[in-house]
């Protein structure tokens, strides 16, 4: 708590209660990129606007709001957790994201593929190779606030792996070897879901873990952003872009047409696509 401050409670999404943070608050404006100067002025109606028992969602939105109207691209990147759960309800838009972000990395990438184990058939979110090494990659996509990772979802992830590799070691030239197993998630990981992918060599990545390489840094340091960052497009906008199969900003700039197909004007395409270039310098 900000010690000039009087103390405020605020509700999580998953239900659990803090103290609200001047600092905090501070700390994930400034990461986004927003001016001295909006900082202070969004802490400051924050502090003003709400009392203890306010749910952190609606300083959320409070915020935003706020953002938007002064900095575009800073509240573009500060809806990004959001934007992310906006991909749904299906988790295939999340997958594609995974696969797109390994790519980055140097990886070939199949999204979506079926593999034969030794009991059962799985669907790989993401088969991913590099220098030889094949990586069976789960995403495993929320998209609803205060939902975690347990340590169910990777115990789920590594029965799957051991399944399809009892089948390499019994039929080898049937199958393909995996060698490692990866658990991505836009939501965070608990701590025993941490601790068992680590027991297991499984590496984890989830929206603040690890500290560094969190699904929130890739996306940052890639400008990978989804499309439904986007504070040019409405939420009807971005859900008939992603039926068309468009993920992320670079795919808007990449389909340009498909604005033109759904209504917008010059005027209105060069909007998104400023606003494109200004958030991921697409």
């Amino acid at each position: 708590m900000d010690t000039q401050q009087k103390e405020m409670l605020v509700k999580k999404a998953s239900g659990e209660v803090e103290p609200f943070s001047d600092a905090k608050l501070r700390r994930s404006l400034e990461r986004v990129k927003a001016s001295s100067a909006i900082i202070e002025d969004i802490v400051a109606h924050i502090r003003q606007e709400f009392t203890s028992g306010a749910k952190t969602q609606d300083i959320y939105r409070r915020a935003f709001s706020l953002l938007r109207k002064h900095e575009r691209p800073a509240a573009a990147r500060y809806s990004l957790k959001r934007a992310i759960m906006e991909l749904g309800p299906t988790g295939h838009p999340f997958e594609n994201l995974v696969g797109e972000l390994l790519k980055l990395q140097g990886f070939s990438v199949e999204v979506a593929t079926i593999v034969q184990g030794m009991c059962v058939s799985h669907e790989v979110d993401v088969v991913a190779e590099r220098q030889g090494r094949l990586l069976m990659v789960e995403s495993k996509f929320h998209n609803a606030q205060g939902l975690k990772s347990d340590v169910k979802v990777a115990l789920y992830v590594q029965a799957r792996f051991e399944d399809i590799h009892k089948r390499w070691q019994k039929e080898p030239h049937a199958s393909r070897e995996f060698h490692e197993v990866w658990l991505v998630t836009n939501t965070k990981l608990t701590s025993d879901a941490i601790a068992y992918a680590s027991c297991m060599k499984m590496k984890a990545i989830g929206w603040n873990y690890p500290g560094q390489g969190s699904l929130q840094d890739l996306i940052e340091q890639t400008g990978l952003h989804p499309l439904t960052c986007l504070t040019t497009l409405s939420r009807s906008n971005k859900r008939v872009l992603l039926d068309k199969g468009l993920v992320l900003c670079k795919d808007v700039v990449a389909h340009k047409n498909v604005l033109q197909s759904i209504g917008f004007n010059q005027q209105k395409i060069d909007q998104v696509e400023k606003e494109i270039v200004r958030l991921c310098g697409a």
